[in-house]
């Protein structure tokens, strides 16, 4: 075990934080305390996909604890070295689907637009883990083209800021991009898919809320957020913010086993999210990328968990149990038997 002691860090700004993650398995290890023995392991599994995550987010973990379920969804582990049959670096098809640099059309009436090349933590399951972001790395003047792409296709009424996490970028930058958003007449609704309000919610500033405000658009934010232990103070303050702007708030989960692949911890993750104003939207399959086989939970396991949920929460905090299917025209909701 790693005993140094490490100071509390407190952030002076969003950017300082975001400029300042911890990006080094020691590093990680030594804040958490964890075991020394399973450093070697991170490393190797570090240079398949680097470690990244925010010091607000590792003040939530229990340290020591290798189990813990937030732990587990930063921390790299040897078994994401493992080939496992039916997993790909491309599990949802967006390969096939990417239409302009940075625009995935995948669903009709919407577009997925990418807004950042990083994200403010790595994800251990995540299903970008091998996007090419340098072929789709986002700019004003790639943006420029993505825009063309959307302008030109007046079925369009939706897009979709996605990543990397799109609120990494800078204000100047998600505010241009807004307002160029703005002046296509066929768009309705702006939708943001963001980690940020969780791992680093002083993000969530005032003048960020201001350029939301702004936008004639219909705001939609979504959050990821797979356990209740995720919601902080800090994590409520930022969402509030957002909701007295009148922003939509929804969260998505991916059900991962060992962090909450059982029903009270679903449960009151649904519980905790309404009182923090968000209502619960998605409850993903794992989608099957390379190195996140380990976060699997069956289809049986799903269903009965959700069974539980539905007959044990009223129907509007009971999210979709869906999963991603490259080639199909929309989510997959999970049948129950």
């Amino acid at each position: 075990m790693i005993h140094r002691t490490i100071p509390t860090w407190q952030a002076k700004s969003w950017q300082e934080e975001l400029s300042q993650l911890i990006t080094d398995p020691k590093t990680l290890f030594e804040v958490l305390e964890l075991p020394e023995s399973m450093l070697d392991a991170a490393y190797q599994a570090h240079k398949a996909f680097p470690i990244r995550t925010t010091f607000s987010y590792t003040q939530n973990i229990n340290k020591g604890d290798i189990h813990d379920p937030l732990l587990r969804q930063i921390l790299p582990i040897g078994e994401e070295l493992e080939h496992v049959e039916g997993y790909s670096n491309d599990p949802v098809g967006e390969e096939h689907t990417t239409v302009a640099p940075g625009v995935v059309h995948k669903y009709h009436g919407r577009v997925l637009l990418i807004g950042a090349t990083q994200c403010a933590i790595n994800c251990r399951y995540c299903f970008r883990r091998a996007f090419d972001y340098s072929a789709n790395n986002p700019s004003r003047a790639q943006w420029q083209l993505s825009l063309q792409y959307i302008e030109n296709d007046p079925s369009i009424e939706e897009v979709i800021l996605s990543g990397g996490d799109p609120l990494a970028q800078s204000d100047a930058q998600i505010s241009w991009l807004i307002s160029q958003l703005d002046q296509i007449s066929h768009l309705r609704r702006l939708r943001i898919h963001t980690r940020l309000p969780v791992v680093l919610p002083s993000r969530i500033t005032q003048n960020f809320c201001r350029i939301l405000n702004n936008s004639r658009l219909e705001k939609v934010l979504v959050i990821h957020c797979n356990h209740p232990r995720e919601l902080s103070s800090q994590v409520s303050e930022s969402l509030e913010k957002l909701a007295q702007e009148g922003v939509t708030l929804l969260n998505q989960s991916v059900l991962l086993k060992g962090v909450n692949d059982n029903t009270d911890t679903l449960k009151k993750l649904s519980k905790e999210l309404f009182r923090y104003r968000v209502l619960p939207y998605y409850l993903h399959l794992l989608d099957k990328v390379h190195g996140a086989a380990h976060f699997s939970v069956s289809t049986n396991t799903a269903t009965e968990v959700y069974q539980n949920l539905i007959a044990e929460l009223p129907g509007y905090l009971v999210p979709k149990l869906v999963q991603e299917i490259a080639g199909e025209k929309s989510k997959t909701l999970i049948t129950l038997t």
